[in-house]
C-alpha cells in the first residue's frame, strides 16, 4: 500500500485524497489546519508547509509529493516561493515523486490553444511566480535531484472551487441578482472542474515509472463556452431567471481592487480574461483515458452547494 502525501487541503487537495484513498491508497493529508475529508485511509496533519524539515519528516516513504495547496491570490509573490522551496527539497531529500497542480500563467499570451509544449513566457507577477516554480522543478529533475511533473488547469468551475467565476458570478446569478464578470463576456473559454483537476492527480501520482516525467498535464476540461453562454446554462439548470451579466471594464475593476485586494490582483490578469483561453487536453485525455465531467453535472453540483434558488415571483 502506497503513501501519498499532500498538501492542501482545499477544492483539488480534498477530492484527491479521496479518490486515492478509495482506490487502497494511503494519504497523508497536510494543511495548516488538519482538515480535510474522513476516511480510515487518510491522515489529516496540521502542518506548516513552508516547513522544508517538518514537511520533509512528513513524506519520508512516500511514493509521491503532492502539491495543491496556494496562498492568497494577493499574497503569490511573497508567500509562493517559500512554499514552493520547502516542496520541492522535500521532494529531494526523500525521493518521493514530486507532483504540482498548477496554471496556464506561465504561458503568457498565446495565440491559439494552450499546448503542454508551448514555453514559459509569462507576462503578468503571478505568471512569473508560477513559471519560476516549474523552471526550478524542472530544473531539479534534468538534474537528476527529483522527479515531478505539473498538472495544468484552466480557470476552475465545481464547489469548492476558489476561482473568479465563483466570487463575482455563480451565487449572484443563482439568488436572480444581476453580475458583473471582467473581460469579454463572449470570448470562448475552456473551464476545469476540479473534480477532474483531482482525477488528472491520482491518475499522474499512481503512474510511477510508468509515466513520461518532467513535463506538463493538462486537465481534461469543457469545450470552448464563453462567459455569457456559461451563465446562462448555469441558470437554465437552476431554473433561475434569465442571468442580468454585464462586463466589468478595466476602470471598473481597478475600483473595486481599490477596496478588495483580491479584485486587486485580477487587474494584471485582464489580458487573459478578453481574449480567448483554450486549453488542449488531448494529451492527457488520450494517455489517462480521461474525460471532462459533463457540464450539466458540473453545474449541478455547484447549484447544490450554493442551495435552493430562491422563488423571485
Amino acid at each position: 500500500m502506497a503513501l501519498h502525501v499532500i498538501t492542501g487541503a482545499g477544492g483539488t487537495g480534498a477530492p484527491t485524497a479521496e479518490l486515492l484513498s478509495r482506490q487502497g491508497e494511503r494519504v497523508r493529508l497536510v494543511s495548516r489546519r488538519g482538515g480535510g475529508p474522513e476516511h480510515p485511509l487518510i491522515e489529516r496533519i496540521a502542518a506548516d508547509a513552508t516547513d522544508a524539515d517538518a514537511l520533509t519528516r512528513l513524506a519520508e516513504g512516500a511514493t509521491t509529493l503532492i502539491n495543491t495547496a496556494m496562498p492568497p491570490y494577493d499574497r503569490w509573490p511573497d508567500e509562493f516561493p517559500p512554499l514552493a522551496a520547502a516542496l520541492l527539497d522535500a521532494a529531494e531529500r526523500t525521493g518521493a515523486s514530486y507532483v504540482m497542480m498548477g496554471n496556464t500563467y506561465g504561458y503568457g499570451i498565446v495565440n491559439g490553444r494552450f499546448t503542454e509544449d508551448l514555453p514559459m513566457a509569462p507576462v503578468s507577477v503571478k505568471g512569473q511566480v508560477r513559471a519560476r516554480m516549474w523552471t526550478d522543478a524542472l530544473e531539479a529533475h534534468r538534474a537528476g535531484r527529483a522527479r515531478v511533473t505539473e498538472v495544468r488547469a484552466s480557470a476552475f468551475l465545481g464547489a469548492g472551487a476558489g476561482s473568479l467565476y465563483n466570487f463575482t458570478v455563480a451565487p449572484l446569478v443563482l439568488r436572480g441578482e444581476p453580475a458583473a464578470f471582467p473581460g469579454d463576456l463572449d470570448a470562448p473559454k475552456t473551464w476545469s472542474y476540479v473534480g477532474d483537476a483531482a482525477r488528472t492527480l491520482a491518475a499522474v501520482a499512481l503512474s510511477g515509472d510508468d509515466l513520461p516525467w518532467g513535463r506538463a498535464w493538462h486537465v481534461p476540461s469543457t469545450a470552448a463556452l464563453s462567459v455569457r453562454e456559461l451563465t446562462t446554462r448555469l441558470a437554465t439548470v437552476a431554473g433561475a431567471p434569465a442571468p442580468i451579466l454585464t462586463a466589468m471594464s478595466a476602470d471598473q475593476l481597478a475600483a473595486t481592487g481599490a477596496v478588495n485586494p483580491i479584485m486587486r490582483e485580477v487587474i494584471e490578469m485582464m489580458y487573459s480574461l478578453e481574449q480567448p483561453d483554450l486549453l488542449d487536453s488531448t494529451l492527457t485525455e488520450q494517455t489517462f483515458r480521461l474525460a471532462p465531467t459533463p457540464l450539466e453535472t458540473v453545474l449541478t453540483e455547484t447549484v447544490s452547494a450554493y442551495g435552493p434558488v430562491p422563488d423571485l415571483t
